[in-house]
């Protein structure tokens, strides 16, 4: 009977040890488990971390540093009116808002991701406006020279033979180009109307 009632024991204990290690075995399983998906959700969150930091560049909404290069625009000093052509227009002689545009498009095209004019952000809703001698950038005025800076990209091209920079040097407008291994773009200073920003995306 002593016999029988140990061998009971025995199973009864080899029973128990089984039961908890094939419970340790499941919560192991679990926990591998949750490992893996840990690991999936940290690059997930960085890559979405990411994406965020990108998409407030693009909104303006942080200031960006890096490298980067400044285009400094000035009229013609050298014009006026009697040192020209009569059936030239002196005003092609003068930095408008339509060469800010041009320049700033070769800096998008070069990958920028962040650009100011005169420390005014550009962000995806900005206007730039020219009536006679007053130029606005994000309804604020802003004179010459204009100072344009840009972080991010690739801007060994910009002074390329034929671009709209060495169009501008034809015209005597006064362009300086340097490149800067550290800029800062300062973030955008305004209210974001993100409705129209939905509108126009």
């Amino acid at each position: 009977y002593a016999d029988n009632e140990l061998r009971d024991e025995v199973l009864k204990s080899k029973e128990r040890y089984d039961n908890a290690y094939a419970e340790l075995e499941k919560v192991n399983k679990e926990l591998e488990e949750y490992r893996t998906k840990a690991t999936a959700d940290d690059d997930s969150a960085a890559q979405k971390e990411e994406q965020l930091k990108e998409d407030n560049a693009i909104l303006g909404l942080t200031d960006v540093t890096g490298k980067g290069v400044t285009i400094t625009l000035e009229d013609n000093k050298n014009a006026s009116v009697s040192s020209t052509d009569m059936d030239v227009d002196i005003s092609a002689f003068l930095v408008h808002e339509i060469d800010i545009l041009k320049i700033i498009n070769e800096l998008k095209n070069a990958g920028a991701i962040a650009i100011s004019i005169n420390d005014q952000r550009i962000i995806p809703t900005t206007s730039i406006d020219c009536a006679g001698n007053i130029t606005r950038v994000n309804g604020e005025i802003v004179g010459t020279p204009f100072v344009i800076k840009a972080v991010g990209g690739s801007f060994d091209t910009l002074e390329r033979p034929g671009g709209y920079i060495d169009y501008l040097r034809d015209y005597g407008i006064g362009v300086k180009v340097q490149k800067h291994n550290n800029l800062t773009v300062g973030k955008y200073s305004g209210v974001i109307n993100y409705k129209y920003l939905e509108e126009v995306n």
